[in-house]
C-alpha cells in the first residue's frame, strides 16, 4: 500500500468500527491535495462495500471559522448512502466516536452542476430545499486534528438527516432556525451564517467537486454546512431543528457509549 492508501484504510476502519486513531499529521504539514486523495481513497473503500455516493457536504462555511483555521476557502466531503438516516428515526450512538450535531440546510439537484455556474443558474438546478441535521464525528483521539487531518477524515462527516423537501424559490437567505435537544433550545441561528447566503455554499460545492473530477449530478444532495456551533450527542436525546418557512427535521439517539 502507498502511504495515502494506508492512512485511508486506517481512517475507514476507525469510522467503520467506531474506534479512535492517533493523528498522523498533527503539525498540519500535509498538502491539502494529498489530504483529499486520502479522503477519496477512504470513500472508495465504502463504495467497494456496496455503498453509493449520494452527494457532498460542506465544512467551515462560517467566515469566522475560516479565519480561525487560516483558510481562504471552504472544505468538502463525500456523502454515501449508508450515511443517510431516515428523518424521525434513531441513531445508535455506539456507532460513533465523538458524535456532535449541526443544524443545516440541504439542497437536492434536478440537473448536473459544474464548476463555473452563476448563482441564478445554480438555483435553477435545485429541485428542492429542506431542513437538515448533520452528525459529525472526528475519528482522531481526543477530538484533536489539524486541517489536513480533518479533510482526510471526510471533513468529519458521519451521518445526516433531511426533513421534508420544499420549493426552493422562497427566500432562504436569512431564515431563522432553532436547534432543540429534548425540547430545550440549544442553539439559535440563521441560514445567513452559511457564507452570507446558503447558495454560495452550493456554488462552492459545485466548484470543488467539479475540480476533483466528480461534478454534482441530478439527484445529488448537498449539505450546505453547519449554521451554528455543533452540539455533543448523548444517549436518550431527541434532537430537532426548526427552520422558518421550511419546517423541521429530527432524530432520536439510542444505545450506549463504550466509554460511558
Amino acid at each position: 500500500m502507498s502511504r495515502i492508501e494506508q492512512i485511508a484504510a486506517q481512517l475507514d476502519d476507525a469510522a467503520h468500527h467506531a474506534r479512535e486513531v492517533e493523528q498522523f499529521d498533527p503539525q498540519g504539514a500535509l498538502p491539502l491535495d494529498e489530504a483529499y486523495a486520502i479522503q477519496r481513497a477512504s470513500i472508495a473503500r465504502r463504495l467497494a462495500r456496496g455503498e453509493h455516493r449520494v452527494g457532498v457536504k460542506m465544512g467551515f462555511t462560517s467566515r469566522a471559522k475560516m479565519l480561525q483555521m487560516g483558510l481562504s476557502d471552504v472544505i468538502w466531503g463525500r456523502l454515501t448512502s449508508a450515511m443517510q438516516i431516515e428523518e424521525n428515526t434513531s441513531i445508535d450512538i455506539g456507532r460513533y466516536v465523538h458524535p456532535r450535531v449541526e443544524p443545516e440546510i440541504a439542497f437536492v439537484l434536478k440537473r448536473a452542476l459544474h464548476g463555473d455556474e452563476t448563482g441564478p443558474a445554480a438555483l435553477a438546478a435545485v429541485e428542492a430545499i429542506a431542513p437538515a441535521l448533520e452528525i459529525i464525528d472526528s475519528r482522531y483521539r481526543d477530538f484533536r486534528f489539524s486541517l489536513p487531518e480533518v479533510v482526510a477524515d471526510n471533513a468529519s462527516s458521519s451521518s445526516f438527516v433531511v426533513g421534508a423537501w420544499s420549493d426552493p424559490h422562497i427566500d432562504f437567505s436569512n431564515l431563522g432556525l432553532v436547534l432543540d435537544i429534548d425540547g430545550r433550545t440549544s442553539q439559535v441561528g440563521s441560514t445567513a451564517a452559511l457564507l452570507g447566503h446558503p447558495l454560495r455554499s452550493l456554488l462552492a460545492a459545485a466548484r470543488l467537486s467539479a475540480a476533483a473530477g466528480e461534478p454534482l449530478q441530478a439527484g445529488d444532495i448537498v449539505m450546505a454546512g453547519g449554521a451554528t456551533a455543533a452540539q455533543w450527542l448523548h444517549p436518550g436525546q431527541y434532537v430537532r431543528v426548526d427552520i422558518a418557512h421550511l419546517g423541521r427535521a429530527g432524530f432520536y439517539v439510542t444505545g450506549s457509549r463504550m466509554d460511558a
